[in-house]
């Protein structure tokens, strides 16, 4: 520990860890236990009292109502628990007590739902001539939408004996081997190597380290990475077979028929437009292959590996301690809205942010809006650089997002991934625009510019490229049989190769790096959620540099809006329509522009 500290630079964000209790104040908190006890007794009295009424001839909207309000303030309650449990464990995975109390809580939970499972199955099971008039009576209109969107699930959901055997089975199949994944990864230290000395570090340090302007710093890191992943890999390969194969089960037992049928449901789009999504961003492939050929040259390779992609094009890239990166995001966002500054404030000045680098700590970057009752906590790994920055902006735009539509309440306040990002990648265009208009040094603006677009090629092309290969991995599963750890590479690599063309090197080492990334184990088929929340955001922001201030009003109005209606019908509030063909590429052009700006500031150097 003490040696850790040590070879640590400064970050500005030492010390700051989050206080979470807001929810509970700590793993002996006896309202925790109270918490669980009373959630039982309610969960028990409204079964008696609802089970066999949702789904009958003499249902009243005025019933349905009052059983609905019941059930969504149990389930905040149980939020609450899990949402605790969930930050506990992220914040020292190292402890075994908090992967004890995560497991603990996820068990007695799941006791406590298994009562309530017969809600969802009557809502499902009620008739479409009087599901549609209990919708049309306005009593119900605040929860018009949570109903019609538990009613999408009506051909995926099985009777209550096995919902209730896949919910408890759970426990100890995917959740349990998701919560392994997490601490295999966090307990790897990465040995790095460079100029005689071997360093070791966890996965978010190693992972920085690809952003060193020293070409030296970064393959030692590539290949530490790679070294500590293949040390794990035999346990990590099983981990993503047995998941992969219990998606299998579940699509099977649930009636999908595709391995993205169950994403795109509960992200409430349908397949059409997530494939016009995916076909229209690989068709813009060349401008990836374009930019990285323009950086070989202005970094002065003659080949250009993939370690190389982050590094920064001039060594006098600034670093941003956590103070200053807090003021740049608090004046960027106060610029757009003040209500929006003021909002993200809280979370700097109320400690609900964790920003230090620590052992054990979880890697990554997150925001957990936790339940209406309280408020979102923000998660990041601050090291210091710009694209920290960034990170921060974009898990402060989650957070704002998620607090704004806490008055939704816990049924409708989430919206699905679709539009989950919407905040987020708005709010780092404005801290990207604001930064980029300080800047009047051109090596500098240039750094910045291209820093941005690496952001947005990971965002956009690298989570279609990370989509495609989930879907050859789950394929390749249900063919073939249990894979290898040589073919799940092997699929890794045909799943890059389109993206980068010969314009990048993909080293031996790469073949790896499949293995540490969580959203293929915690939310399947989630990635190209990001590509869309990119485009559609360009799309925005450009809306809002032609429109100004009557902009603003209408967007902070979709982010309080949360998700009390399909994500279509919400954006249609703001000017966008996601079913016009022709939308994706309005947002790929104006990344294209972006291209050719970087290409023309090069050349001007």
């Amino acid at each position: 520990m003490s040696r850790q500290k040590k070879r640590r630079v400064k970050t500005g964000a030492e010390g700051v860890r989050w206080n979470l209790s807001d929810l509970y104040s700590g793993l002996d908190d006896p309202k925790i236990e109270r918490d669980l006890k009373r959630s039982l007794a309610r969960a028990k009295a409204f079964e008696e009292r609802y089970r066999g009424g949702i789904n009958s001839a003499g249902v009243t909207a005025e019933f349905l109502l009052q059983a609905i309000r019941e059930l969504e303030s149990i389930q905040e309650t149980l939020g609450k628990l899990m949402s605790y449990a969930h930050l506990v464990f992220a914040a020292d995975t190292g402890d075994p007590r908090h992967g004890a109390f995560l497991q603990s809580i996820q068990e007695k939970i799941t006791g406590i739902r298994n009562r309530f499972i017969f809600f969802e199955l009557e809502i499902v099971a009620m008739p479409a001539k009087r599901a549609k008039a209990l919708l049309k009576d306005e009593a119900l209109a605040p929860y018009r939408h949570f109903i019609e969107t538990e009613r999408r699930y009506k051909p995926h959901v099985l009777t209550e004996p096995e919902e209730k055997i896949m919910e408890e089975k759970s426990n100890t199949g995917s959740r349990a081997f998701s919560r392994l994944f997490d601490e295999v990864i966090n307990s790897i230290e990465f040995k790095v190597r460079d100029r005689g000395k071997t360093k070791r570090m966890t996965e978010p340090e190693v992972l920085t380290l690809l952003y060193d302007p020293e070409r030296s710093v970064r393959r030692a890191a590539a290949k530490g990475l790679t070294r500590g992943l293949d040390e794990q890999s035999r346990v990590l390969t099983f981990i993503f077979n047995t998941l992969v194969q219990d998606h299998a089960i579940t699509d099977r037992l649930r009636s999908y028929a595709t391995p993205m049928d169950s994403r795109n449901l509960s992200n409430e789009i349908d397949s059409r437009t997530v494939r016009v999504l995916m076909d229209s961003t690989e068709k813009n492939f060349d401008m990836v292959r374009t930019y990285y050929t323009l950086k070989r040259k202005l970094l002065g390779y003659r080949k250009f590996y993939d370690y190389d992609r982050y590094a920064p094009i001039f060594k006098d890239t600034k670093a941003f301690d956590y103070g200053t990166a807090r003021e740049i995001v608090l004046s960027s966002f106060g610029e757009f809205s003040p209500r929006m500054s003021g909002v993200a404030a809280g979370f700097f000045d109320k400690g609900w942010i964790d920003a230090e680098l620590r052992p054990g700590k979880r890697g990554g970057a997150f925001s957990h809006s936790t339940v209406p009752s309280v408020h979102p906590y923000v998660f990041i790994n601050y090291t210091g650089r710009m694209r920290d920055v960034m990170t921060l902006a974009h898990e402060l735009g989650h957070g704002v997002h998620q607090y704004l539509s806490r008055g939704r309440g816990y049924f409708q306040c989430h919206t699905p991934l679709t539009t989950a990002e919407t905040a987020s990648v708005f709010a780092e265009m404005l801290v990207f625009h604001k930064l980029k208009e300080m800047e009047t040094n051109p090596r500098r603006r240039l750094a910045l510019l291209s820093g941005k677009l690496e952001d947005i090629f990971a965002t956009v092309f690298r989570q279609v490229v990370l989509t495609r290969f989930e879907e050859s991995l789950h394929r390749a599963r249900r063919e073939d049989g249990e894979l290898t750890r040589e073919r799940i590479s092997e699929l890794w690599i045909e799943a890059n190769k389109p993206m980068f063309g010969d314009s990048v090197e993909l080293s031996r080492d790469y073949a790896l790096w499949w293995m540490y990334i969580p959203h293929f184990i915690h939310s399947p088929f989630y990635c190209y959620a990001y590509a869309f929340g990119e485009l559609l955001v360009m799309a925005l922001y450009n809306k809002f540099l032609r429109e100004g201030k009557p902009f603003v009003s209408r967007y902070m109005g979709l982010l309080s809006a949360g998700g009390s209606d399909a994500p279509e019908a919400l954006l249609k509030g703001v000017g966008v329509d996601i079913s016009d063909p022709g939308f994706w590429q309005t947002g790929l052009d104006l990344l294209r522009g972006m291209v050719d700006e970087a290409v023309e500031l090069a050349h001007s150097l």
